[in-house]
This record gives C-alpha cells, sequence and structure tokens, in this order.
C-alpha cells in the first residue's frame, strides 16, 4: 500500500510548473502522485517523469477529467471526444510510467437526471461498448482503468459499488477495475467496509478523503471499518488523498466547495497523510 497525493488540492491545471510541488510532496512523506490531466496539451509528460526521478517520487494515478463534451453515454460527437481524450492519457500515461487512469471514466462530470428505464439501458450499453475499446487500447500499452462511482448530485450513471462490479462484469476486461472514494461512499453505500469487501480483488485504487472533502480523520466517517476491509482484501494499491479547497477556484466552483472546510489546504495533506499512516498501516 502505497499513499499518495491527488494535484486538485494545490493546483489546476496541473502544468509542466506544477511539478514545483513534488518536493514539498516528497519531504511531507507522500510516495505516490496522482495527476489530473485536464488536457494533454497542459504537460511534456517526459519532463513530469524527469522530476518525478528527481524527487524520488512515481505518478501513481492519472486522473481523467470528464469535462464538458467527453461522455460515453452522450452524443456520438460527445463519444469520440471522450475517446480521443482517454487515449491521449492512456499515451501519456506510458511516457509516465503511470498504471492506472482512474475517476469517472464514463461520463461527463455533473450529469444528473432523473431517465427512464429504456433510456438507462441504451446508455449502459454506450459506455460497456466505449469501455471494451478503451480497455483493449490500455491492455495493448500495460495499462489499467480504475472506474469510479460518484455520488448521486454528480452521476446518475454509476453511484455505488455494486453498480460499479455490474459494469466491470458488463465490459469483461481484466484490466477494468474498481475505483471507490471515501467521499462518495459516505453518501451512497450503506456502510463503507461492506463494500469495499464486496469489491475485493476488482478494487484497484481507492480516495481516502473526509466525509466534508477535508482531512480524512477529521471528520464523522468510521474509519476503523474501513482500514479492516482494505486489510481483509489485502489491497496493496495506492491510497490517495482527494481533498479540495476554495483555494482553487475552478475545482471549488465544480466541486461545490463554498466555504473553508480547513485552516489551511497544507494541514490537508500533512495530517491526512499522518492519520492515514497510522491508521491504515
Amino acid at each position: 500500500m502505497r499513499f499518495g497525493i491527488n494535484t486538485f488540492l494545490f493546483t489546476s491545471p496541473f502544468t509542466n510548473d506544477s511539478t514545483r510541488l513534488f518536493k514539498t510532496f516528497k519531504k511531507w512523506g507522500f510516495e505516490t502522485v496522482e495527476i489530473p490531466i485536464e488536457d494533454p496539451s497542459h504537460i511534456d509528460p517526459a519532463f513530469v517523469k524527469r522530476e518525478l526521478d528527481n524527487h524520488g517520487l512515481v505518478c501513481g494515478s492519472a486522473c481523467a477529467c470528464m469535462g464538458p463534451g467527453r461522455d460515453f453515454r452522450g452524443a456520438q460527437e460527445e463519444q469520440k471526444t471522450a475517446m480521443d481524450y482517454c487515449k491521449a492519457l492512456i499515451d501519456q500515461m506510458v511516457v509516465l510510467d503511470c498504471p492506472s487512469l482512474i475517476g469517472p471514466v464514463y461520463s461527463v462530470v455533473g450529469k444528473a437526471d432523473a431517465v427512464e428505464p429504456a433510456q438507462q439501458k441504451q446508455e449502459w450499453a454506450l459506455v460497456v461498448q466505449n469501455l471494451k475499446e478503451l480497455a483493449e487500447y490500455a491492455a495493448a500499452r500495460g495499462r489499467q482503468i480504475c472506474i469510479e462511482p460518484l455520488n448521486r448530485f454528480e452521476t446518475d450513471f454509476l453511484n455505488t459499488c455494486d453498480q460499479c462490479l455490474k459494469l466491470i462484469k458488463d465490459v469483461g476486461a481484466k484490466n477494468v477495475k474498481a475505483h471507490l472514494d471515501t467521499f462518495h461512499m459516505n453518501i451512497e453505500e450503506k456502510f463503507q467496509g461492506p463494500a469495499i469487501r464486496k469489491a475485493g480483488k476488482l478494487l484497484g485504487h481507492f480516495h481516502a478523503c473526509g466525509s466534508d472533502r477535508g482531512t480524512p480523520g477529521n471528520d464523522h466517517i468510521d474509519w476503523k471499518p474501513v482500514a479492516s476491509a482494505l486489510k481483509a482484501i489485502q489491497y496493496k494499491g495506492d491510497v490517495v488523498i482527494e481533498s479540495f479547497t476554495t483555494d482553487v477556484k475552478v475545482i471549488a466552483r465544480a466541486a461545490a466547495i463554498w466555504r473553508k472546510m480547513e485552516p489551511t489546504r497544507d494541514e490537508i495533506a500533512v495530517k491526512g497523510l499522518k492519520f492515514l499512516k497510522k491508521t491504515l498501516k
């Protein structure tokens, strides 16, 4: 198990200049960096890889930013845009030596509506079809895709671990895994521990966030069952802090962060990492 930090806590978009954060991440004790690549043109992956190497860090995951126009269940043009974007990320991941494409790799974030069962079935089939193609592309390059259920306010498509496992089964590719997040599970799952246990060996990535998107451990989540479940399934993947603050305006607006969750974002990273190391190891 490795502990990582998502760069959205400190910057958006991530660019070559953002690699200046690596020195601080290393000093704090993080092992991996999760990089949201909002547009492939924002980085030179070879440069970012050299900077990671220089600081003794690795890019454990690339976060797919499924913004407007990137939708595997949308219009044909939106599906193509999403596919081109995700394939470009996978190409950059090869250069970054990054194993996992993570996040809501199925639909534009914020698309949440009550649709009829017939339309739901059609949208599900479109996502399965597109993920089959993307999974094949990723497998040929030695990468995996970890699919993240989001809460009901951010998507109507995939909210729970059960739904995620059904999607993985329907795609039927060995390199497609589940990505669970304590913030979203806090809203959608009855209990987090059993959901993690249900994912079992299919759990490929894990986000550890406070119940209010703040510091893990400084919240009301019952972390003991989370720790027990991760131990029970022998989870050996990355545990990443993905918290947001009002300091990064674009992300704050997108994630509905309207007030300060903690005194500083540095505290979220430092205190969160200390708590997770103590609780999960």
